[in-house]
């Protein structure tokens, strides 16, 4: 019964992981489009990029919370 709390604890935590690191994410993409607006199409594609990246992590790191179950 323990080991299902701890593996719905360590997946809660990636989920969040990955929130923080998507807003980041977003944050330094806002503030490099307002600095130089003629790179914004760049600089989107790399958020997408980087976004796609923090979400296969987090889905591996629930994935891997939630085998651990056992």
């Amino acid at each position: 019964m323990v080991v299902g709390s701890v593996a719905a604890i360590g997946a809660g935590i990636a989920a969040i992981g990955a929130g923080i690191g998507i807003g980041q994410i977003g944050k330094g993409a806002v503030e490099g489009i307002s600095r130089q607006p003629e790179a914004a199409n760049d600089i989107r594609a790399s958020m997408i990029v980087a976004a796609a990246f923090v979400e296969a992590v987090a889905l591996f790191a629930v994935v891997v919370a939630l085998l651990g179950n056992g």
